[in-house]
């Protein structure tokens, strides 16, 4: 990997890729190239491999106009067609041709020296300059069209190579294209390069062995649950195609088979133990503690030896077959017994229940890391469980389930899944781990994790102890997976040294007895939280400091959006989150730069002008920033002159990046958050930018331009910002293009957030300030947490390489987030790098130590626990259908930014044809005509459709290059459930709610109205239709609506008299609106953000909004579902 490549992504050097996640591990184990690491290594599966580039065409969907076709739907009696009609003059893409390029990953070290895996020559980068260089050091080279789902770094080396070897075990930041420059080796097989990948010997179907009994987590069927019959295919469809060669040449054998090896307890390793020590003083900048710069309060120490090799050697267990899966998905309606969770949102199974479970194991016994004969009997039963029944996509057409399709439950013991953590906050893409990279390279399904770390939680198990019981070797935190070896001695779950259990914790506060260390709510606990000692803190805690930069120029008090903000500062100002040391200052700017002296004793608020924007200094520091307590009085009057101040200005000109450098200059000595409103391009000094979206090409079908940012000024600003423990938030509300390619960095990479308010105007749009007036409200008052690291863990063998979201990976893998708020959501990729062979199962550990507003230093735990497995008939029965499309779409995004739009979808289209060819080649026994699909998967083809659709990363539709940007920005940063109603909206019928099956929540009665696919055949102009689109909801008015609907719900007497820019229901003192307005605010109660509503009918302009949402239809750019499956299986049967 190219020292600017790593990098550029790390703020640190030359390079140009931007990307929002992928930031590169800077350890340099070095190996020599073309060495091989023994039989444990295989090289990964990537959907963005390379592949020879695609032969020249309008890419996947044909741009010019489509044949004439019957409207609305293409499922037609009779056979399916063999192909789809391409427009003239465009053919359709075929499958491009495979190539590989070699990756190497070394094993971890078997080193257990604690000391950080960063070389110290490398602690301090050298200092970022301005570069056209992209991530590949040839960029006319060809880009893959499809991924590399699970490769390691590649090292640092000279800044023109990019295919030597990649470096160690924690390989941290991966850019997912990383390993794409090179020519392939002839020999290299599709996915793979080195040894091909063993054959698998498991069938879908397992001999029957001694089942399991059901019970309500791990029974096949649920009441009111049963799978449909199949149809019948058509006996002429597709007969003796021939498929697609399968992906390795020779097979290396089967895998282990015979009894499970048993458990020995690994002696400790030898060398050093890291003990809870007070660090090393502070130092300055960024990198680890006692070893180069340091910035205050970064916190490495805090978990040093993760950033070391741990040891090797871990003894375990070999999981056989896959136990009765409950059915992931149901095309029936489950009773009504669900939680009142919105719909898209239950992606994640029960409501998170925080209660002690008893812990059924005494000390001594067998813990869940000794779990042989239990797990091993669990051996799959004669039928086949529900997520791998066979579905033929081309002939069920209704495969959306009328309910919200909940997180599929790992397979795993009673106990430990009862103890496992919530889907909601932590979530694997395969709930059953593969046990060797080259199995999971056979399944080309990605593996990565979905976090939600500092999620709202109801209820919070919270520990205030002076000794926190970690493993001495790699710093895990005891957890409910931990086994104890008897009441003295536990053994580690990650990295299986066996440590001794502190006498503090033999004592358990819960249940006030002595001598149950496994009883403690550590270990009954999947997500807890400790009250840190001082050795957590480098610093004493940090106080909530706010400042607040506000855009003043002509345009801005044009938006009116002044107005909103100080009224809505003024009525919160008291719920902000703090203590009595909170602080607050105001900067305003326009061409000049604007303070504003609120020193207590003064009767009104003193504006100090800086015009000197090229070199800018701070005119009285101290009192810019004030104690909220004690100024109260003088902000709460600044607030409600601030409006008319700057009424009658006619400044048009914007200093962003000056104002921006003298916010730096203000928070550095204490950090806290920054929060920008901008309503135009930035024109004026440091930071200017000029506009380079051409409106003639939003539509274009060739790839789109800019999607990268034009200076890294407001990268580099970021970076500094994160090493003095400040984060941006930024608030653009504009109708012009802004650049927000370039303007989101400062967010990007200081782990802040992007509000976008598009054609922002107090008049004219007053849904948008219905959406700003709530956002602002819970973005003052919601939980936040100052000066935070995270850290994510998983046992050895597996490792982490790339990580998405808005933060800086400060080191291999610690993420510096200066404030951390609940609303944030991440996503890291994973490989395999040693077999996992003799483990049953494999733990993740997720570490957020963050100072509350209240100054105190807290340390968030989430443990994740999942099942190892060694066939690929069970790895797929494990997929998490959603969890893959969202870590698809992270990727998707990268790629967009440091390859191409195109590349992207082409490497999204190839991701649904290489798992179900590799389900079709590798796990079905009958080969069956049709597309066919395990049932767990039966919704990817769809979600992929509707990632092609979306407006991040769609073509041939008029798109604003800022709205594309932003789209693409939310895909990551958003939590799963809320990016997946953006991806694949919810659609309802609402003109019929009716009470049966209503939930009742405070004694509201919901209606729970069937979800219904996104499909124009699904309107009807007799009813009233609600698509929750995550950030916005449409309610369509068919034409011929009932009247009762018109004058109950929306108190109109005709379909004519509905308003045009209708955007509230009014509130009737009648059922049907009770019942409306209750499901609507239901939905929206679900999600910190505040969808806005748009009322529409025929005749709107919104409709063509709506309208694009209907996935499954065909549009002039884009296929239609059944199109697009009948696009699947062309190539998979090629």
């Amino acid at each position: 990997m190219s020292t600017a490549g790593f990098n550029s992504q790390n703020g640190t050097g030359t390079g140009q890729a931007y990307a929002n996640g992928p930031s590169q591990n800077p350890v340099a184990l070095q190996q020599p190239p073309g060495v091989s690491y023994g039989m444990t290594h295989q090289p990964t599966y990537n959907p963005m491999q390379a592949k020879a580039p695609a032969p020249p065409g309008p890419g996947l969907y044909p741009a010019g106009p489509y044949q004439p076709v019957p409207p609305v739907s293409s499922y037609q009696p009779g056979p399916p067609p063999t192909s789809y009609p391409s427009s003239p003059g465009h053919p359709l893409l075929p499958r491009p041709p495979m190539g590989g390029h070699p990756s190497h990953t070394p094993p971890q070290s078997a080193s257990p020296s604690p000391g950080p895996r960063i070389p110290p020559g490398q602690a301090t980068p050298p200092p970022p300059a301005v570069s056209s260089s992209s991530y590949y050091p040839n960029p006319q080279q060809p880009m893959a069209p499809t991924w590399q789902y699970n490769t390691p770094t590649p090292p640092l080396g000279p800044a023109t190579s990019i295919s030597a070897p990649p470096v160690g075990p924690v390989a941290n930041h991966v850019n997912p294209a990383a390993s794409l420059s090179g020519p392939s080796p002839p020999s290299s097989s599709a996915y793979s390069s080195g040894p091909p990948p063993p054959s698998i010997s498991h069938s879908a179907t397992q001999p029957p062995g001694p089942g399991m009994p059901p019970t309500s987590r791990h029974g096949y069927t649920q009441p009111g649950v049963a799978p449909p019959p199949m149809n019948p295919m058509a006996p002429h469809t597709y007969q003796g195609q021939p498929s697609r060669p399968a992906y390795g040449t020779s097979l290396t054998g089967p895998p282990p088979s015979g009894p499970p090896p048993t458990m020995k307890p690994t002696p400790p390793p030898t060398g050093p133990p890291v003990a809870n020590a007070t660090p090393p003083p502070p130092k300055a900048d960024g990198a680890v503690a006692g070893n180069g710069p340091q910035a205050p309060n970064s916190y490495n120490h805090l978990d040093n030896k993760m950033a070391g090799p741990t040891p090797t050697g871990p003894p375990g267990r070999h999981l056989g077959h896959y136990p009765s899966l409950p059915p992931g998905y149901q095309n029936t309606s489950a009773p009504h017994a669900t939680p009142p969770m919105h719909p898209a949102m239950q992606a994640a199974t029960q409501p998170y229940t925080q209660a002690p479970q008893p812990y059924q194991q005494p000390p001594g016994g067998p813990g869940p890391a000794q779990l042989s004969p239990s797990l091993a009997a669990m051996s799959l039963q004669s039928s086949t469980p529900e997520a791998l029944r066979v579905v033929n996509l081309l002939q069920e057409r209704n495969l959306l389930p009328p309910t919200p399709i909940p997180a599929p439950t790992p397979c795993l013991t009673q106990d430990l899944q009862k103890l496992n953590c919530s889907p909601e906050v932590f979530r694997c893409t395969l709930t059953s781990i593969p046990q060797t990279q080259s199995l999971l390279n056979k399944a080309k399904m990605p593996l990565g994790l979905l976090l939600h770390p500092f999620k709202d939680l109801s209820q919070l198990p919270v520990v205030t102890s002076s000794t926190i019981v970690r493993c001495r070797s790699c710093r895990t935190y005891i957890n409910p997976f931990v086994s104890f070896l008897d009441q003295r001695r536990w053994k580690c779950n990650l990295c299986y040294r066996v440590n001794d259990v502190p006498e503090e914790f033999m004592y358990n506060p819960v249940s006030r007895s002595y001598g149950e260390p496994h009883k403690r709510p550590e270990v009954q606990n999947a997500t807890i939280e400790f009250i840190a000692p001082s050795e957590y803190m480098l610093r004493p805690p940090q106080p909530a400091v706010y400042l607040f930069v506000l855009d003043v120029s002509h345009n801005a008090v044009e938006t009116g959006y002044l107005n909103v903000f100080c009224q809505s500062l003024l009525d919160n100002i008291n719920s902000l989150p703090g203590d009595s040391r909170t602080k607050v200052g105001f900067i305003t700017f326009d061409s000049t730069i604007h303070f504003y002296n609120l020193q207590e004793g003064l009767s009104q608020p003193q504006m100090l002008i800086v015009s000197d924007i090229e070199d800018i200094f701070l005119p009285t520091p101290d009192s810019l920033l004030v104690n909220l307590n004690e100024c109260k009085e003088l902000v709460q009057d600044l607030l409600k002159s601030l409006p008319n101040l700057f009424e009658k200005t006619m400044e048009t000109q914007s200093a962003l990046g000056s104002a921006l450098q003298a916010a730096f200059k203000l928070l550095s000595p204490t950090g806290g958050r920054m929060s920008v409103f901008q309503t135009q391009l930035p024109n004026l000094g440091v930071g200017a930018l000029q506009s380079r979206e051409d409106p003639n090409q939003r539509a274009s079908a060739k790839d789109i331009q800019h999607l990268a940012p034009a200076t890294d000024f407001y990268k580099k600003l970021a970076l500094d910002c994160s090493g003095q423990q400040v984060a941006v938030d930024l608030f653009l509300l504009s109708a012009q293009y802004c650049d927000l390619a370039s303007l989101g960095c400062i967010s990007r990479y200081s782990a802040g957030s992007v509000y976008y308010y598009p054609s922002y105007h107090h008049q004219h749009n007053p849904a948008q300030v219905e959406r700003f007036q709530k956002d602002l409200k819970r973005y003052l008052t919601r939980k936040i947490g100052f000066e935070a690291v995270m850290r994510i863990r998983c046992t050895k063998g597996l490792s982490i390489h790339t990580f998405h979201g808005n933060f800086f990976v400060r080191s291999t893998d610690l993420l510096s987030l200066p404030n951390v708020n609940p609303d944030a959501g991440f996503a890291v990729q994973m490989s395999i790098e040693e077999n996992l062979d003799d483990m049953q199962i494999v733990s993740f550990q997720a570490a957020l130590l963050y100072t509350s507003s209240k100054g105190e230093r807290r340390i968030r735990v989430h443990t994740l626990c999942l099942p190892v497995v060694n066939s690929l008939s069970d790895i797929f029965a494990g997929a998490d259908v959603q969890a893959i499309t969202g870590l698809l779409a992270c990727m998707a995004v990268d790629r967009s930014v440091t390859a191409s739009l195109s590349d992207a979808r082409d490497a999204m289209t190839n991701a649904a044809i290489d798992s179900l060819m590799s389900y079709r080649q590798s796990v079905l026994t009958v080969q069956q005509p049709g597309l066919l699909a395990p049932a767990c998967l039966r919704l990817f083809p769809l979600y992929i459709l509707a990632l092609l659709k979306q407006k991040g990363f769609r073509t041939g539709t008029s798109t604003r290059l800022d709205d594309r940007v932003f789209a693409m920005l939310q895909l990551k940063y958003q939590p799963l459930a809320y990016a997946m109603l953006m991806i694949h909206p919810a659609l309802y019928r609402v003109d019929d709610l009716t009470d049966e099956g209503a939930l009742n929540i405070n004694e509201r009665t919901i209606p729970q109205p069937r979800l219904l696919q996104l499909s124009v055949e699904k309107l009807s102009r007799e009813g009233a239709f609600l698509m929750d689109a995550g950030t916005v909801m449409y309610l369509w008015i068919g034409r011929n609506c009932h009247p009762n609907f018109l004058t109950q719900v929306l108190g109109v007497p005709s379909y004519a008299a509905v308003p045009d820019n209708l955007y509230l229901l009014p509130e009737l003192d009648t059922a049907e609106s009770q019942r409306t307005r209750a499901f609507i605010g239901w939905l929206r109660d679900q999600r910190p953000f505040f969808p806005s509503l748009h009322i529409i009918r025929d005749e709107s302009q919104l409709k063509a909004s709506f309208m694009q949402n209907m996935i499954e239809d065909r549009t002039e750019s884009a296929l239609s579902y059944y199109e697009f499956l009948l696009h699947l299986q062309q190539q998979i049967s090629k």
